[in-house]
């Protein structure tokens, strides 16, 4: 442990005592005998109980139970299953994360006589945000519990001025739960103690960033950043305004390049269906490029990110209605989500070449906006007939598709978007849609989102349904109907270079898989470490597969 000050503890408990000996040089609390008098289960896990201790500068501890008795891995499922070592595991990682997160949360509320103090200024019941440390015990993995334990601390409070916990105008450090430090139960609080404590279950050999307390901790800092970016309401994250907060940021990360390019560098791109959604807002579109050289060698695979960055999207003369709109400033989802995984990888210093783009614009009416029935022109030369203005999502990512697949020729691109109300119908808000046909990119995908219990769920990224979107005076219109996901992907799909064409004899030089969140941006179910309305999903995922993808492209 630390020498210093440590406000509580998370500890895991196994068959009714403590998982750690280090609890017992942090506190005198007798937790087997705490835990046995509180009657909790030593069989169930997630049972929480909250101690405290006889002397006042001694931590609180919260146990959470680990299950004592997991049960075989199955052997039938709606979808493949993985090996059932690895299954297993997933399990373990998750029920690890909801253990962390339980018990940070209740620290959080539970506050320590020490720590917490409150002040009343000009009548203001505004609260004093003290610095607060938390211990977290690995559980069954340092990285899920480090992952669990700091998403769970996340909090939307940037906006409010009064109350507890209120934030407006304060530090950065002090919003969003910051104001809380986790460091683990056993060692230090620097990233190379961090980094020490290894998960030793990690699937991935020859890593040279294994998991670890400090990659969880990460992961989940990225996917928190994710979150923030898209509660932040629109007036107060425009185009231009998203592009300086993520260049200020990732430019202070080694091996990291942004460059912001306005609407005259589109328009000398040919990018008309980019620009086609930009004509009915005020503020300035841009497209936000991101270049991070990793590997150690030049000549290393590039690993391409394209990110939807609508960051209002009013529906354009298809004007939405207006119950429930206000959920459109996290239209730009797929962008944040690209950012902040770029964010973790660079941070990480996971040895990978990684491009990413991110097309920024609102979608609004106004007497210059786009008409339904108008036809504009992409990068690549095809024509679009813009049958609905509110299907724009796909007309920014074609030009931006295009530019990355035609300037930088990746082997796997890989987009992010909040693009169709129709795959919610299809999976909810369990499963993001991945339109993928290249089959080692789509296991690849799953078997991060199952390792980070972020899943995805195939979904046909097929030419039978070309003719849904080629009935048009132009070469392409931009919805199909019936089928609106697959009907959206295959549309993306015309607009990527290098993909295989066997008309021509032509094979594929690079991979290319969809990603539609617009069912996975949002919860409306509670988890222990998903408790706010956006989610920041897939980027635990995407992190995991760049970490992979450095290891065996």
């Amino acid at each position: 442990m630390s020498a210093a000050p440590i406000d509580g503890i998370v500890l895991g408990v196994s068959g009714g005592k403590p998982a750690s000996a280090e609890v017992a040089r942090a506190t005198s609390i007798d937790v087997a005998s705490q835990w046995a008098a509180s009657r909790a289960s030593n069989t169930k896990p997630g049972q929480l109980r909250v101690f405290y201790p006889s002397k006042p500068d001694e931590p609180i501890v919260a146990a959470v139970s680990l299950a004592s008795d997991q049960k075989p891995a199955p052997t039938t499922a709606p979808d493949t299953l993985p090996a059932a070592e690895t299954y297993l595991r997933n399990e373990n990682l998750e029920w690890s994360r909801i253990a962390a997160a339980k018990g940070a949360k209740a620290l959080k509320e539970h506050g320590h006589p020490s720590s917490s103090s409150s002040s009343s200024e000009g009548g203001d019941d505004k609260a004093k945000l003290t610095k607060r440390t938390i211990a977290v015990d690995s559980f069954a993995s340092a990285h899920a519990a480090a992952t669990g334990a700091n998403l769970g601390l996340w909090q939307v409070n940037h906006f409010k001025t009064r109350g507890p916990n209120a934030a407006f105008g304060e530090a950065y450090e002090k919003q969003g739960g910051r104001d809380i430090e986790v460091v683990p139960l056993s060692g230090g609080r620097t990233r190379a103690d961090k980094e020490k404590i290894l998960d030793q279950g990690d699937e991935i050999k020859g890593s040279s960033v294994p998991l670890s307390f400090f990659t969880g901790e990460v992961y989940a800092e990225a996917q928190n950043w994710a979150r923030e970016l898209m509660e932040t309401p629109a007036n107060l994250l425009t185009p231009t305004i998203f592009s300086n907060v993520v260049t200020e940021r990732l430019n202070k990360l080694a091996n990291v390049k942004t460059t912001v390019h306005d609407e005259a560098w589109a328009k000398s791109k040919g990018m008309g269906s980019f620009l086609s959604v930009a004509n009915g807002t005020e503020e300035p579109a841009k497209m936000l490029e991101i270049h991070y050289k990793g590997a150690t060698s030049p000549n290393a695979p590039t690993l391409a990110f394209v990110g939807k960055g609508i960051t209002f999207d009013s529906g354009g003369i298809s004007l939405k209605p207006g119950l429930g709109m206000k959920l459109m400033r996290a239209d730009m989802g797929g962008a944040a989500v690209c950012v902040s995984t770029v964010y973790a990888i660079a941070k990480l210093g996971i040895p990978v070449n990684l491009i990413c783009v991110t097309a920024l614009t609102e979608n609004m009416p106004s007497g210059h906006a786009t008409k339904p029935g108008d036809i504009v022109k992409a990068m690549n030369g095809l024509t679009i007939e813009v049958d609905n203005t509110d299907a724009e999502g796909r007309l920014v990512l074609a030009d931006a598709l295009t530019y990355v697949s035609r300037e930088f020729k990746p082997a796997v691109l890989i987009d992010v978007a909040t693009l169709t109300g129709a795959i919610l119908h299809a999976l909810g808000h369990e499963y993001t849609g991945a339109f993928v046909e290249d089959e080692s990119l789509w296991q690849g995908i799953k078997a991060c989102g199952e390792a980070e219990d972020d899943p995805f769920w195939r979904m046909p990224l097929s030419d039978r349904f070309e003719k849904y979107v080629d009935t048009s005076n132009s070469d392409i219109v931009n919805v199909g109907r019936p089928a609106g996901s697959a009907s959206a992907a295959i549309f993306l799909k015309q607009f990527v270079e290098g993909l295989e064409d066997r008309s021509k004899q032509q094979k594929a030089t690079v991979k290319y898989a969809h990603l539609d969140i617009a069912g996975t941006m949002e919860k409306i179910h509670n988890t222990a470490y998903q408790t706010t309305i956006l989610t920041g999903r897939p980027t635990r995922a995407l992190i995991e597969y760049a970490r992979r993808f450095a290891v065996a492209p």
